[in-house]
């Protein structure tokens, strides 16, 4: 498979829907989305690939480009195992000519390679462990800061505005968590705040002995690095055992779910995330309300970033009209200079990001709320 990806590299083009000839003349390209849109955590995959279709629908609604556009979606569950198939079917396609994600970071591991033979451009909004850049993959794009950033806020916050003496961290063993929990852990220690440490896996049946730890070391703040779907039971279990200290956790929980499956134990738990609340600037007025419109629902975390790395790729493939292949749209992608909705959009020589920012929320009375810039509010 991985010699069949190589010899699409440079195509691009293919069919409408209906399986017949481009209408009018145009050729078909599509951006292709790799997530998870099924399984423990697929609402943060949904809302990513949310954004990009309705930044696709606007695209071509505007009737200016000379291509027609569509998104063929690969599903990788969110698991590293299920992310070559993922790609895969991404490289295969011909018409594919850049991808949005992948979402996770264990995924973006395993699918990484297989896009840098096939030169796809694959622009994460949230793949964040910071070692992603270091990993030969040449046609990866982080559209996010990177979790030495997160961590390193998690870790200011606790010590300069909570004055947090000692931290309990706990990673689920993936590669997005073990990639936080190393950066926190670091960070912590240098700000002179003693920490304990624990790797609790994902998808841990019951949580009474993590939480039981948790309370008998009587930290004064818990670090969780992991997805929603497990610090949802996990935060039951500490708030059964009588927890009082401040818990914080990442983008991977940050997201409307955790309050639903961890109901009251959801509450006052802070949550960071190198993405803003689309519902609440000013910049994001529109795109929420057409979001909202579509999916009857507010755009979640990464949406709005999504629709942005979507309406990057779209601009620069306007600017090659019909001639757009994979190869030269990765190559121009890599020296975009794009102010989005939600950041301004240019990479460093590895991929990275150069915007650093990282914000703060917290919930309260079921629902997460948006409290600004970590940076500013633990100097504040």
């Amino acid at each position: 498979m991985a010699v069949g990806a190589l010899a699409l590299t440079a195509c691009g083009g293919g069919k409408d829907d209906s399986g017949n000839g481009n209408g009018g003349g145009k050729p078909t390209f599509s951006i292709g989305f790799q997530g998870p849109l099924s399984g423990d955590n697929s609402a943060l995959g949904i809302n990513e690939d949310n954004g990009l279709k309705l930044a696709v629908e606007e695209a071509n609604k505007k009737g200016d480009l000379p291509f027609t556009l569509k998104v063929v979606d690969g599903d990788d569950q969110g698991l590293p195992d299920q992310a070559p198939a993922a790609a895969q079917k991404l490289i295969g396609d011909t018409s594919v000519v850049a991808v949005v994600g992948p979402a996770f970071s264990g995924p973006t591991k395993a699918s990484g390679g297989l896009y840098a033979q096939a030169q796809l451009a694959a622009v994460s909004p949230s793949a964040t462990n910071p070692d992603l850049t270091s990993q030969g993959f040449t046609s990866f794009l982080r559209g996010a800061p990177n979790d030495n950033e997160q961590g390193a806020g998690m870790a200011e916050y606790l010590s300069k505005k909570e004055k947090a003496k000692k931290v309990f961290v706990i990673d689920d063993k993936s590669e997005y968590g073990v990639g936080l929990a190393k950066v926190a852990i670091d960070s912590l220690k240098a700000a002179g705040v003693t920490v304990e440490t624990d790797s609790v896996p994902a998808k841990t049946p019951d949580y009474t002995a993590a939480a039981t730890k948790v309370v008998n070391s009587k930290a004064d703040a818990l670090i969780y690095a992991g997805y929603y779907a497990d610090l949802a039971p996990f935060a039951k279990k500490l708030a059964d055992g009588g927890f009082k200290g401040i818990g914080i956790s990442g983008d991977g929980s940050n997201d409307a779910k955790f309050v639903e499956l961890a109901g009251a134990a959801a509450d006052k738990w802070f949550l960071t995330c190198p993405c803003t609340d689309a519902t609440k600037n000013e910049s994001t007025k529109a795109f929420t309300e057409a979001y909202t419109a579509k999916f009857n629902t507010p755009p979640g975390t990464y949406s709005a970033e999504s629709y942005d790395i979507a309406n990057l790729i779209i601009s620069e493939m306007k600017k090659l009209g019909k001639d757009v292949t994979r190869d030269k749209l990765l190559a121009a992608l890599k020296g975009v200079n794009y102010k989005g909705l939600t950041k301004e959009f240019a990479f460093d020589d590895k991929g990275e990001l150069k915007i650093k920012n990282v914000y703060l929320y917290q919930v309260a009375d079921g629902k997460i709320g948006y409290l600004g810039d970590v940076a500013t509010l633990s100097n504040g």
